[in-house]
């Protein structure tokens, strides 16, 4: 790839027009092309309609390098993908006994069907001259062929199968095309919103070209990028290094890790660094922090247990906070989510516990404001308490919440100080 190549990803489906289906498969391929420095200029998203088709992929054509269709590969009369796309660049469609040998094991060993039905035969029929995509995932083939000066590559519907398939069979196809290697590190950064690092970083970022470095909005933090391309790896890696020293001392330790999947990724790795229990008491949240942790392969190992306590006669009965104190200064408090998390440390017998209590709305109390929550952390020594209204809405709130108490215990076991400013408020 001697010049920056541009993508356009047709999403083929009716049910996405309808809103039945969420296009993931659209979104998805982004973040991987992303990653390998192919600019996705445009979406489309079109039904199961010949004619529609047809334009999208003539107007695609016109205005990208590549074309990533997803959907309409399968078996029944409404998939057309293949059958659009040939006839758009001038091909046959050509059958392939060994992908309907793969159909009939798939469906044999699988599936459990000694017999598929005929129409499936309709996937093994492929452009001519394509690069076969094997589906070990599914039943329909994908393939990438260049025609007109223009890459194009199918791959079928299902997300399952959508991203195995790009991961696995497109990015080794559209990475042999360059003779540049694409290396990226990605920061992760939780206690500023996107605008706010963006403005401390915007003369960085317009300052770059190779290495770029791109923000990336998530939900409760943010994403930092930084590519570069070179003619090898670790060429293209060493680039990278001197932008992540630089962004690691503007930002400094609101940066919670690098190259990782998440929070409480981090968080269950240190605890078993330090071999370390947790436990978790928790009222506007759920039992969010519990379910972020436990999703986790490996958590057994640090989670002992959590409660979630939704009303004061709860927090009383399964947690043994006083009923003065409630009384005194309110379900929602700092003081409340002290005995909490402190008597679930205790309940459960662990290292350290983490508590939350607040008001996620959407009504009031006429005491606190809608969003107001108390996140405690009962250490052997010590409790920390912090308070934060991040408004926005229930979901929000409660994410936030979420996101808020495991930072505090990321502080803890890295030994950063845990009760901060997060957001300048």
């Amino acid at each position: 790839m001697s010049k920056s190549l541009t993508a356009e990803i047709i999403s083929v489906g009716t049910e996405l027009l309808l809103g039945n289906t969420t296009n993931t498969d659209a979104r998805d391929i982004s973040v991987y092309l992303s990653e390998l420095g192919i600019n996705v200029y445009y979406h489309t998203v079109v039904g199961d309609n010949p004619e529609r088709l047809t334009k999208a992929v003539e107007i695609a054509r016109s205005r990208a390098d590549i074309i990533i269709t997803t959907g309409g590969l399968g078996p029944t009369c409404d998939d057309l993908t293949k059958q659009v796309l040939a006839k758009a660049f001038d091909l046959e469609m050509c059958y392939h006994e060994e992908l309907a040998e793969e159909m009939r094991r798939y469906f044999k060993e699988i599936i459990g069907v000694e017999h598929m039905t005929e129409n499936n035969l309709q996937q093994a029929y492929l452009p001519a001259g394509c690069t076969v995509f094997h589906n070990e995932w599914g039943t329909a083939p994908g393939c990438a062929f260049e025609a007109e000066g223009v890459r194009v590559i199918m791959l079928p519907g299902p997300p399952r199968e959508c991203n195995a398939m790009f991961k696995n069979c497109a990015m080794p196809y559209l990475s042999a095309l360059s003779d540049e290697v694409i290396f990226s590190h990605s920061l992760h950064i939780f206690g500023r919103g996107e605008s706010d690092v963006e403005a401390m970083l915007r003369d960085m970022m317009n300052e770059l070209k190779n290495p770029t470095l791109a923000p990336y909005a998530k939900e409760g933090e943010v994403m930092l990028r930084v590519t570069a391309k070179a003619a090898t790896e670790e060429e293209a890696e060493k680039l990278t290094l001197p932008v992540v020293e630089r962004l690691r001392a503007v930002l400094g330790d609101i940066i919670y890790g690098m190259d990782v999947k998440s929070l409480e990724g981090v968080v269950l790795e240190l605890l078993k660094e330090k071999h370390m229990t947790i436990s978790t008491a928790e009222s506007c949240t759920g039992g969010f922090i519990a379910k972020r942790i436990t999703d986790l392969r490996g958590a057994s190992e640090v989670f002992m247990g959590g409660a979630v306590t939704y009303s004061s006669e709860s927090k009383t009965a399964v947690l043994g906070v006083k009923r003065e104190t409630i009384e005194r200064y309110g379900v929602i408090s700092g003081e409340v989510a002290k005995e909490m998390a402190e008597n679930a440390r205790r309940v459960f017998g662990t290292d350290i516990a983490v508590s939350t209590t607040g008001l996620s709305g959407p009504d009031g109390d006429g005491i606190n404001r809608v969003g107001t929550v108390y996140i405690a952390l009962a250490t052997p020594d010590k409790v920390f308490v912090q308070m934060e209204n991040s408004g926005f809405g229930r979901a929000r709130s409660r994410t936030m919440a979420t996101n808020l108490a495991l930072d505090m215990v990321r502080r803890y076991l890295t030994g950063l100080p845990v009760v901060v400013d997060y957001f300048g408020r």
